[in-house]
């Protein structure tokens, strides 16, 4: 839990563009104040950030890369995703390669990738079952907490995570996935 929330408090960070108190920081990232303190510290003494303000973004999301922990994912075949998620009414967000896709037109999206709340785990699987395959395929749903929607945005009728999570994603995917991401560092 404590690097869920350590996870919570940067993406907050990162895409907030006004300045927060530390109170309404510990607030959104359902903390306790103390511990947003505290980390808020650790953070002033790395340099990355002054108060809740972010001094540097590249740095940031480098110490966010460095403490992500890889979420659990389970992976189907689906033909034409996208058609299929404009169907659905479950929560989602997407992330790598068609996130990058629909935001900047980068990356070819050979694979579909979504959070989705760890809750929702038997939904999505029952329906996915009814329109594709269970195994290594095409479609992958990350799972983790419904924290991981803070300041998602819908693009062409599809929800995509905020920008700060999608260049993290892309970072950790590697390959042609880091360009995209360090193009996308750039912009934001």
């Amino acid at each position: 839990m404590r690097g869920e929330k350590r996870e919570r408090i940067l993406r907050i960070l990162l895409t907030e563009e006004q300045s927060l108190s530390q109170y309404r920081l510990a607030k959104l990232a359902g903390c306790s104040f103390p511990w947003v303190h505290e980390f808020l510290r650790l953070l002033e003494q790395k340099k990355l950030v002054l108060g809740t303000k972010v001094v540097n973004k590249e740095k940031l999301v480098e110490y966010w890369l460095s403490i992500h922990h890889q979420p659990k994912y389970q992976e189907y075949l689906i033909q034409r995703p996208l058609e299929f998620l404009k169907s659905t009414r479950l929560d989602y967000a997407l992330t790598t390669y068609q996130g990058d896709n629909l935001i900047q037109h980068f990356l070819f999206p050979t694979r579909t990738d979504l959070y989705i709340c760890e809750k929702d785990l038997q939904k999505w699987h029952l329906v996915l079952l009814k329109k594709g395959l269970y195994g290594k395929g095409n479609f992958r749903i990350l799972l983790e907490d419904e924290q991981v929607f803070y300041n998602s945005r819908k693009i062409n009728g599809f929800t995509v995570v905020c920008l700060p999570q999608l260049i993290l994603d892309l970072r950790q995917e590697g390959g042609v996935c880091g360009e995209a991401a360090e193009r996308l560092l750039k912009r934001f």
